[in-house]
């Protein structure tokens, strides 16, 4: 089983960042998306990141790159930085949550395995458990229109002060990186 990793946003995407520019979220995505290939790798499981332009990949396009392989061959995971905000301000909202699409698919999982491992990591998350499982669910277009298992990580938020902090620290980095690599050997059975 392959892993297609996609980091979200693009440096032309407006907003998109904390409200005192430290964080950009196109650059973190991109930065943990490739520490996460290389862990990924070093554990023996295939990864591949879709995105390696640093300009906006539209949706479209994305889900195109991954509905190449076939879909019984690959899981996607798109990472991204939440925000309560316009980025113009600091909030309060705070925490870790994983997306699939609405109903019972295969990426469920998927995205189970991933709210472990940020538990275990002592990540605060944000849940919605009204139908049995953590995940959140929607209608987001890199979900709706990939054939394969995927989910969207949204790794904390850009517009609360304390979790760019650890965001950008050395033990954040390694946190955020390691909690999908549990999470996706976990679901991989590795």
């Amino acid at each position: 089983m392959k892993v297609l990793l996609d980091n979200g946003h693009g440096a032309n995407t407006p907003g998109k960042r904390s409200p005192d520019g430290r964080l950009r979220e196109y650059a973190y995505a991109r930065e943990i998306a490739e520490r996460l290939e290389a862990e990924l790798r070093k554990r023996g499981i295939d990864a591949e990141r879709i995105v390696h332009e640093e300009l906006d990949v539209p949706l479209a396009e994305r889900c195109r790159r991954v509905n190449e392989y076939k879909a019984n061959e690959v899981v996607l995971v798109s990472i991204h930085c939440n925000a309560a905000g316009m980025g113009d301000k600091w909030m309060s909202a705070r925490g870790w949550e994983c997306w699939t699409f609405p109903g019972r698919t295969k990426a469920d999982k998927l995205a189970t395995c991933l709210y472990d491992a940020a538990s275990e990591l002592g990540i605060r998350l944000r849940e919605d458990n009204s139908d049995g499982d953590p995940d959140k669910e929607g209608h987001l277009y890199i979900l709706q229109h990939t054939k394969c298992p995927a989910v969207l990580t949204e790794n904390l938020f850009q517009d609360n002060r304390e979790d760019v902090d650890f965001l950008l620290s050395a033990a954040g980095k390694a946190s955020i990186v390691e909690l999908h690599v549990r999470g996706i050997a976990k679901y991989l059975g590795v």
